[in-house]
């Protein structure tokens, strides 16, 4: 078949395991966790992508010819395969995984070390399907930890916001754009990845992202872009005539309200200093908007620190309600090498500088949408419990090599009340957990507005800190130091 079935759309070990379990096994739970993180900065995750699964893949049901497919391939491939099992799931359920699958609401912050979601089996006959569609579910790993990432990085950019912007600056949901789509491995990653950052930010360029929100998220647009430049479009110009070419953008764009420019393609302090802040000066102050430069190359703390000074010297600036500068009609966007770590150092050069950080955007690619993995935050699908010969079993391990896989036990459950999150063994007197999908059909769903929401309301209620960095100059050369400041809510 030219389509990747469910059933083949697992780990290869997964088909020998029905056999493996213990005679009379009637019911079987299992939970998804993360089981922590060794970056200090995550103490929540960002819950998100749940409802993308199991729209593209839950919800379809298996047919007899994927049956019939799956058990070609494995014989050719060398492991078991329970044809039976899975024909009954066709002839009993109409191919609808007999499952039901709680979840805690998409957009939830969560603290680390606690249950997201669970799925237990409803048809005695074919307990093992909990555990066969593992493989898929823990891929959730990826859009959670990219949302939880993008999160905290806008916890440090609404924290510069507080510090260095007036009252009513509205611009910190722009100010991290994702340049990740190229990035990345193939195209669902770049959707999956894209939506994951649209959960705490507006601007991306990964169009692939944001149709995912769209579409599968009833969200008319879940994010939002500007005209902007490559090299390509200015250096086929030559270096000669790299006037024409931002001459050119004032023109094409001058009803636009903003547009973005690479300007380092040649001379970046050239370009900053002598074209937008010479020639074409009163252009650029006499647009009723703003003209983004982006430099791409070098050096990000010592070239934004740079040109920073220059524009303000060139355009000029006002000084706002908190005694910082805002460069008038000129805005920087720093979109090479971005990651949290330079966000925070960039943000504190500026203000320390004088700046409000409102005069710099970012954008990332790799190191948003990329640069991560399963075990960033220890992501973990356990089976906690079990039904055998009528018993309850509570299942666990509890390696003495490693106490940090310890696994939980028990048919398990979300405590929450405000400022309070627990897993518990059995119902939770006030629990998080919604019944999300159950035998082939979706019972609940987020729209993105309602995750966004769920995301910022959350964040009022856990975030009590914040981790700034300050940048020490070093012989012409600038490094990180870590403070603590505890901040009261």
């Amino acid at each position: 078949m030219d389509i990747l079935s469910l059933i083949i759309d697992s780990d290869s070990y997964k088909t020998s395991h029905w056999v493996q379990y213990p005679p009379n096994t009637t019911e079987m739970f299992s939970y998804f966790e993360s089981r922590g993180s060794d970056n200090k900065t995550f103490t929540h995750s960002v819950f998100f992508g749940l409802q993308y699964y199991l729209k593209e893949y839950l919800s379809k049901p298996i047919t007899i010819d994927q049956v019939n497919e799956a058990q070609e391939f494995c014989n050719a491939h060398g492991v078991p395969f329970n044809y039976d099992g899975w024909k009954y799931i066709v002839e009993k359920h109409d191919g609808y995984l007999p499952v039901r699958i709680k979840a805690v609401p998409e957009g939830s912050v969560i603290p680390l070390h606690n249950i997201l979601l669970s799925v237990e089996s409803t048809d005695p006959e074919v307990f093992w399907v909990v555990s066969y569609i593992e493989t898929l579910l823990v891929r959730l790993w990826y859009p959670i930890t990219v949302a939880t990432q993008s999160y905290f990085i806008k916890q440090d950019i609404q924290k510069f916001a507080e510090m260095t912007c007036d009252p009513d600056y509205s611009g910190v949901n722009f100010q991290l754009h994702d340049f990740g789509g190229r990035g990345v491995t193939c195209r669902e990653q770049a959707m999956i990845g894209g939506a994951a950052h649209l959960v705490n930010f507006r601007g991306s360029d990964t169009m692939a992202g944001i149709w995912m929100a769209n579409k599968y998220y009833n969200c008319y647009m879940s994010g939002f872009s500007i005209p902007a430049s490559e090299h390509s479009t200015i250096t086929m110009w030559g270096k000669d005539r790299e006037t024409d070419a931002y001459r050119n953008m004032l023109e094409k764009y001058k009803d636009s309200y903003i547009f973005a420019c690479v300007s380092d393609s040649y001379d970046i302090y050239n370009a900053v200093e002598n074209i937008w802040g010479g020639e074409l000066r009163d252009q650029v102050l006499a647009r009723d908007g703003f003209v983004v430069v982006r430099p791409d190359s070098g050096d990000p703390i010592q070239v934004v620190s740079k040109i920073i000074d220059v524009m303000a010297e060139r355009f000029g600036y006002t000084v706002n309600s908190k005694g910082y500068k805002v460069l008038n009609h000129v805005r920087i966007i720093q979109g090479d090498g971005v990651d949290a770590n330079l966000i925070k150092g960039l943000l504190t050069v500026i203000t320390k500088k004088g700046y409000s950080s409102e005069n710099l955007n970012f954008g990332s690619g790799g190191a948003l949408l990329q640069k991560m993995n399963r075990d960033t935050l220890k992501f973990a699908f356990k089976c906690s419990y079990a039904k055998v010969d009528g018993k309850d079993v509570e299942v666990f391990k509890t390696p003495i090599t490693d106490p940090g896989k310890n696994s939980k036990t028990g048919k398990l459950d979300l405590y929450g009340e405000f400022g309070k999150v627990a897993t518990t063994e059995g119902p939770a007197s006030t629990s998080l957990m919604e019944t999300v999908f159950e035998n082939g059909k979706i019972l609940k769903e987020y729209t993105f507005d309602e995750i966004r929401d769920n995301s910022k309301k959350q964040y009022i209620q856990y975030i009590g800190w914040m981790d700034m960095y300050t940048i020490q100059d070093n012989g012409g050369h600038y490094h990180y130091v870590k403070r603590t400041k505890v901040i009261k809510r």
